[in-house]
């Protein structure tokens, strides 16, 4: 499964990211963030897909603007 990252700027196509790439990534880090034109069913499977190898997995939603359009999911993945 694909997820897009946020943008790092307005303007900016969000870059994807697989699955695989985040679990290796979790050695150095553990908060992700994710664009908001990820489906909210994608979201639910990465969290899914976490929790079924033991991780502990919180997301929310981070407003950035005052705009209801304006915003990104965290994502945080803890062992």
């Amino acid at each position: 499964m694909k997820l897009k990252l946020a943008r790092t700027t307005l303007k900016a196509k969000p870059k994807t990211i697989e699955l695989k790439k985040i679990e290796e990534e979790l050695a150095n880090k553990s908060i992700f963030y994710f664009d908001k034109d990820n489906t909210h069913k994608d979201l639910k499977e990465l969290i899914e897909y976490f929790e079924e190898k033991d991780f502990s997995v919180y997301m929310r939603e981070v407003k950035y603007g005052l705009d209801e359009n304006e915003y990104i999911y965290e994502v945080h993945i803890i062992s």
